[in-house]
């Protein structure tokens, strides 16, 4: 039996069936590449689900790793560490918000920040202002909360009754935000691109209108950066791009560029809401995941790696957009930067079982939506090398659309 079928052969004998793998077991990484089992190389332009912002095995990271792990690794938030502060205070300077609060993952700081608002409703408006406006098509995250605050039926399907006092409204209609905000309304949240939903952006227009609404109503605005921050669009945060700030940002995925770190960000008029014992975490902020989310701060700076997202996606938006000129299937690109979709009008699966075949790492979303989520690293070469593929993919997968 093959190294690869005995690691299939143990999860599916001893997980839960949660996941619906790719036929591919990954042994290491270097740079934009990964390798599997039998040692096949791939490039990765999915980065672990927009995590692996370095690409695989870079250097300095695995230099800061080994230095902390031998000094320590955990102490709890009952003690001080070094990194916390240090890291805090860069992201409150580079976003302009005021406070940070560190958890192990996008969907933990999501619960935050929702507790975070909910105590902030209550301290100007009383038990009732606790009404969250949220999107259709949105994703926030698969613990109760973060369900709740997420505009697809089929992620909450068999897990009601869901969190209450939820509105969801389309993204991008302003008159069906303003009819769904009142005194009652704490917070709206958004993903400002959003990401399981298929690469769809925001509009500037209804962003402005979103921070107007947030404000008239003493509401809190949020934005879920979870996928689309921390560098993705060639900006630090995703509002930088578009030019809106919100009162709490939720970031997460490459912050430490592969430990479980998620954070939320906060201005000081909610952030005083949270008071010692309103909320913790055993894990989040621990010196080594603080330590390596500095490093990565400093390589983005270091490498000037935000310019070069903002350049090879644009190339990238470039050739994925002749696609669309080139095949009737390909309907649309969509994103920036590192965060791109190629919009399909028949099923996504075969293109990606096409390019997994191809050693070509992407992956569907919304059926039809191929999402690339590549490492910052991206040259020119590697999208080239990606579409040649793609352009394969896609002349076959028209061929037999037209019998």
């Amino acid at each position: 039996m093959s190294l690869y079928q005995e690691i299939v052969d143990r999860e599916q004998k001893y997980l839960l069936n949660t996941y619906a793998r790719y036929p591919i077991a990954i042994a290491r990484g270097k740079g934009v590449y990964l390798y599997d089992v039998e040692g096949k190389r791939y490039l990765d332009l999915l980065s672990g689900l927009g995590v692996n912002a370095l690409g695989h095995a870079h250097p300095r990271i695995v230099k800061v790793i080994r230095e902390q792990v031998a000094k320590v690794i955990h102490v709890s938030n009952l003690y001080y560490n070094e990194y916390q502060g240090l890291l805090a205070e860069k992201l409150c300077t580079k976003s302009g918000l005021d406070r940070a609060f560190f958890s192990n993952s996008g969907a933990e700081a999501i619960e935050g920040a929702l507790k975070l608002v909910r105590a902030a409703g209550h301290a100007v408006g009383g038990a009732e202002k606790c009404i969250v406006v949220a999107l259709d098509n949105s994703f926030h995250g698969r613990t109760m909360g973060a369900l709740a605050l997420t505009g697809q039926a089929k992620y909450r399907r068999d897990f009601d009754p869901m969190l209450e006092g939820v509105r969801f409204v389309p993204r991008n209609d302003i008159q069906a935000l303003h009819a769904a905000m009142d005194g009652s309304v704490c917070a709206i949240v958004l993903e400002p691109i959003q990401g399981e939903g298929g690469i769809q952006e925001s509009s500037p227009e209804f962003l402005r209108a979103c921070r107007a609404a947030a404000d008239q109503n003493q509401a809190a605005l949020i934005f879920d950066e979870i996928q689309c921050g921390m560098g993705r669009t060639g900006q630090l945060f995703a509002f930088q791009h578009f030019g809106v700030t919100p009162d709490v940002v939720c970031i997460a995925k490459p912050m430490a560029v592969g430990l479980p770190m998620g954070s939320f960000l906060a201005r000081d008029h909610f952030a005083q809401h949270i008071t010692p014992g309103k909320h913790g975490t055993t894990f989040g902020g621990g010196p080594l995941a603080c330590r390596v989310a500095l490093e990565y701060l400093a390589i983005l700076e270091d490498e000037n790696l935000l310019e070069q997202v903002r350049r090879v996606g644009a190339y990238f938006t470039q050739k994925l957009q002749e696609l669309v000129e080139t095949f009737e299937i390909a309907v649309e690109a969509r994103g920036v930067g590192a965060i791109q979709a190629l919009q399909l009008s028949v099923p996504g699966k075969p293109i990606l079982e096409g390019a997994d075949a191809n050693r070509l790492l992407i992956n569907v979303t919304q059926d039809t939506v191929l999402r690339f989520l590549p490492p910052f690293l991206l040259q020119e070469k590697h999208v080239e090398s990606a579409v040649r593929i793609l352009r394969k993919l896609l002349r076959d997968a028209q061929k037999q659309t037209n019998g």
